[in-house]
């Protein structure tokens, strides 16, 4: 029983980390850029923002961004940080379908319970690749812009990428660490017990045959 509920709060915990690395792949708030001091581009209109496919310009009566298309002309940061986020949203579907289908309380067909172990413990892998993506991405994306452009802040985007990856990595512990074997365990408990069984016997058979002499 506490398995199972391990094994669905991990499912629960998974979806809102995959739902932080797409929102994070998908925005382009991740760093915040300034020439000057952030207090004065603020009071001066001009802020900019970086993220993994436009850059984009923050002003009181203008959001605008450039479409980054060059891909060959971006930097390394950038293409390997769009290429890991991408590879961690298309990821999370498997992924998340394993945990969910190798839940106790889903049945599909003939499935006993060691292929539900099996996928659940697959799946929670599947969920860690993802957390280490993004963990790459959201930490060298920063560093590789702050040599870039020099002074910065973190954007909405980059949070977001934060809290999902640590969600996905405590997701992914949880499907794939906690799903045991009970099929094992049920034989080993039948053994023990069979043995005990066979052990007590013996002594009510001996005293069955002296009342019988008797």
């Amino acid at each position: 029983m506490a398995n199972s509920c391990l094994q669905l709060c991990g499912f629960v915990v998974s979806c809102v980390g995959w739902i932080g690395i797409l929102i994070a792949t998908a925005t382009n708030d991740w760093v915040v850029t300034c020439k000057y001091g952030m207090n004065t581009c603020r009071k001066m209109d001009e802020l900019g923002a970086k993220g993994l496919w436009a850059d984009c310009v923050i002003s009181t009566a203008l959001y605008h961004c450039i479409s980054l298309a060059q891909i060959l002309e971006l930097p390394a940061y950038m293409q390997t940080s769009r290429a890991l986020m991408v590879i961690a949203s298309i990821l999370g579907l498997p992924a998340l379908a394993l945990v969910l289908l190798s839940l106790p309380c889903i049945s599909l067909g003939s499935n006993s319970e060691s292929s539900k172990n099996k996928q659940s413990v697959v799946g929670g892998v599947l969920i860690l690749v993802m957390a280490m993506c993004g963990i790459i991405s959201t930490v060298w994306f920063p560093i590789g812009a702050h040599r870039e452009l020099g002074l910065m802040s973190f954007g909405f985007s980059l949070y977001a990428g934060w809290v999902g990856t640590a969600f996905c990595l405590l997701g992914g512990c949880m499907a794939s660490c906690c799903s045991g074997d009970p099929s094992a365990q049920y034989v080993e408990n039948r053994f023990y017990y069979s043995k005990q069984g066979t052990v007590n016997s013996a002594p009510a058979s001996a005293n069955h045959a002296k009342s019988a002499h008797v």
